[in-house]
C-alpha cells in the first residue's frame, strides 16, 4: 500500500496538469480571437473613418521585412513600387516605413503637406551633439534661427560670394599645382576633391589656420568617422525601444568621436579669435568669428548657444565634404564612359576660357553644356537617392493613403529620376543635351519641379545648394580645363554604386591626368 501512494499521488498531479495546460490553451485561444478581433475592428474602424494605411509586403512578426533588405535600398524599393504603386509602406522592425516614388505623391506631401512634413526622422547615431544643428533639429524656431543665419552669414552675406570664390580659387589651384607635381600617376578622383573641399570648407567656416598637419589629420578623421556612422545600419533604427542598450555600441562611438571634435573645436575658436582682426583686415571674417558676434547680440529668449553652432559647423562640413566628391566622381565616371561628351566639355572650355589663361568663376556662368553634364550627373546619380527620411507630425493622406504620425518617409528621387515615363525612352542613358534643350528654369535645383529632386523639395531641401553648384561645377571645370583624364593602362571602368547617405561608386574611380598646355604658371 505504502508503494501505491506515490502513483496515486502522480496519477492526481496528470489529472491537475492536464487540467491547467487545457485551461492555458483556452486561455491563448482566447487570446488569440481577442486580439484578432481587436485588430479587425482597428482596421474596419480606420477604414470606415479615413483612408488605409498603403499596401506593401506583409513582413514577419517583430521582424517586418528586416530579413528581405538589399544592400542597394533605392533599386530595392524601386522594384517594390513596381509591385505596389508609387506609395507603400513595409514594416522594418517595428518602424513603420513609407516610400513615395512618384512626382504626384512627392509633390502631395512636400508642397501640399509642407508643414507636416518639415521634421527629419535622426537616426539613433544623431546623438548627442549632432542633434542640435541645423539638419536633425525640429521644425521650430531653433531650426528657423539656424537656417536664416546660416543663409544669410555663411552663404550669402557679408561679401561671402567674393570669399568663397576666392577661396575656391586657391584651394582648385593647390590641388592642380599638385597634379602636375605627379603627372601621369594614377589619382583617386574622390580623395582629391574631398580634400579640396575640405580645405575650402574650413576656410570658410574657421578661417585659414596655422598649419598643424596633425590637428588636420585628427579633424579629417573625425569626419570620415561621422559618415562612416551614420551611413551604417543601426539596430536601435529598426527597434527604438533598444536604443538605450546600444547593442552595436555605434552610439557609444559616435559619442568618442564628438568627445574628439569638441577638442578640436576649441582650439578652432581660440585660433579663430586670435586671427579675427587679421581676417578682418583682408576683407571678410570667417563664419566663426560672425557666429560668435550674433552670439554675443542675441536676446535672453533666442534659443541659439555655442552648442548649436559647434553642431552647425560639423553639419556644413559633412554635406560639403560628401556630396561635392561623390557628384563629380560620378561625373568623371560618365565622361570616361563617354568620350565624346568630353570632348564637348573640353572645347566649350577652350572657347570661353581659352588656352592662355586659368578659369575664372565667372567663366561659368557662360559653359552651359558643363553645367547640363553636372545636371545629368544629378539626374542619374542623386547623392542623396532616398533623401534624408521625414517623418510627420500628425497623421495625413498621400496618394488616398494614411501616412501615420512619426512614420519614416522616404521619397525614392533616385527612381524617379530614372522614369521612362517622365524622362523618355532614353531615361538611363547618360545625355546632357536634355537639359540643353529644356526651358531656361524647369530643371532648376529649386525644388518646384518634382521630377527632378537632388536636392530635395519643401522646407527642408538643401540649405547650401548654391555653394554646392558653384563648387562642383568650378572644380568639374577647372580639372577638365586643365587636364586629360584616362584611366590606368589595362584597367576597365566600373559603375556599380554604394548605398549610403550618400550614392558613392563601389569603386574609387582612379584615372591618370596628363596636362593640356605647357605653361606651368597657368594655374599657379
Amino acid at each position: 500500500m505504502k508503494a501505491a501512494v506515490p502513483l496515486m499521488a502522480s496519477a492526481t498531479d496528470y489529472e491537475v496538469a492536464a487540467s491547467q495546460q487545457q485551461s492555458d490553451i483556452f486561455l491563448i485561444v482566447s487570446l488569440i480571437i481577442v486580439v484578432s478581433s481587436a485588430v479587425f475592428l482597428l482596421r474596419w474602424t480606420r477604414r470606415q473613418g479615413s483612408p488605409p494605411l498603403p499596401p506593401g509586403p506583409v513582413g514577419l512578426p517583430l521582424l517586418g521585412s528586416l530579413l528581405s533588405l538589399e544592400p542597394d535600398l533605392h533599386r530595392y524599393f524601386a522594384r517594390l513600387a513596381r509591385a505596389y504603386g508609387p506609395v507603400f509602406s513595409l514594416r522594418l522592425g517595428t518602424r513603420l516605413c513609407v516610400v513615395l516614388s512618384s512626382p504626384a505623391a512627392v509633390r502631395e506631401a512636400l508642397k501640399d503637406h509642407d508643414v507636416i512634413f518639415a521634421n527629419r526622422d535622426p537616426p539613433a547615431t544623431a546623438v548627442p551633439g549632432t542633434q542640435h544643428g541645423l539638419l536633425w533639429s525640429p521644425h521650430g524656431t531653433l531650426w528657423l534661427t539656424l537656417r536664416k543665419v546660416t543663409v544669410r552669414e555663411f552663404i550669402g552675406g557679408g561679401g561671402r560670394n567674393e570669399a568663397v570664390r576666392s577661396l575656391l580659387r586657391r584651394e582648385v589651384r593647390r590641388a592642380i599645382a599638385r597634379l602636375r607635381a605627379r603627372e601621369g600617376e594614377p589619382v583617386e578622383v574622390w580623395e582629391l576633391v574631398f580634400s579640396t573641399a575640405l580645405n575650402v570648407l574650413t576656410s570658410m567656416l574657421w578661417g585659414e589656420l596655422s598649419e598643424d598637419g596633425d590637428v588636420s589629420m585628427k579633424f579629417r578623421a573625425v569626419v570620415e568617422g561621422v559618415l562612416e556612422l551614420l551611413a551604417a545600419p543601426n539596430v536601435s533604427d529598426f527597434f527604438p525601444v533598444l536604443a538605450a542598450l546600444d547593442l552595436q555600441g555605434m552610439g557609444r562611438r559616435m559619442k568618442r568621436l564628438w568627445d574628439r571634435y569638441d577638442v578640436l573645436w576649441k582650439k578652432f575658436v581660440e585660433e579663430s579669435g586670435r586671427r579675427g582682426e587679421e581676417d578682418e583686415g583682408k576683407g571678410g571674417k570667417a563664419f566663426l568669428q560672425v557666429m560668435v558676434e550674433v552670439l554675443e547680440r542675441r536676446d535672453q529668449k533666442d534659443p541659439l548657444t555655442m552648442d548649436h553652432v559647434k553642431a552647425l559647423f560639423l553639419e556644413l562640413i559633412l554635406g560639403g565634404t560628401d556630396t561635392t566628391p561623390t557628384t563629380i566622381e560620378w561625373a568623371m565616371a560618365e565622361l570616361m564612359r563617354n568620350p565624346d561628351i568630353m570632348r564637348k566639355i573640353q572645347d566649350e572650355l577652350d572657347a570661353v576660357v581659352g588656352k592662355e589663361r586659368a578659369l575664372e568663376d565667372s567663366d561659368v556662368p557662360k559653359l552651359e553644356y558643363l553645367r547640363a553634364v553636372t545636371k545629368e550627373t544629378l539626374r542619374l546619380h542623386p547623392v542623396a537617392p532616398l533623401l534624408l527620411p521625414r517623418s510627420p507630425t500628425s497623421p495625413c493622406t498621400v496618394g488616398g493613403y494614411t501616412i501615420p504620425k512619426g512614420s519614416k518617409v522616404f521619397v525614392n528621387v533616385w527612381m524617379i529620376q530614372r522614369d521612362a515615363a517622365i524622362w523618355g525612352e532614353d531615361a538611363m542613358e547618360f545625355r546632357p543635351e536634355r537639359f540643353l534643350a529644356a526651358a531656361d528654369d524647369k530643371y532648376e535645383f529649386r525644388g518646384t519641379n518634382f521630377a527632378y529632386l537632388p536636392f530635395g523639395s519643401g522646407r527642408r531641401m538643401c540649405v547650401g545648394i548654391s555653394l554646392a553648384e558653384k563648387m562642383v561645377t568650378h572644380m568639374l571645370a577647372s580639372f577638365l580645363h586643365s587636364f586629360r583624364w584616362q584611366l590606368p593602362e589595362g584597367e576597365k571602368l566600373k559603375l556599380g554604386e554604394r548605398f549610403g547617405i550618400a550614392l558613392r561608386k563601389a569603386e574609387p574611380l582612379v584615372l591618370v591626368p596628363t596636362t593640356r598646355f605647357d605653361d606651368p604658371d597657368l594655374y599657379s
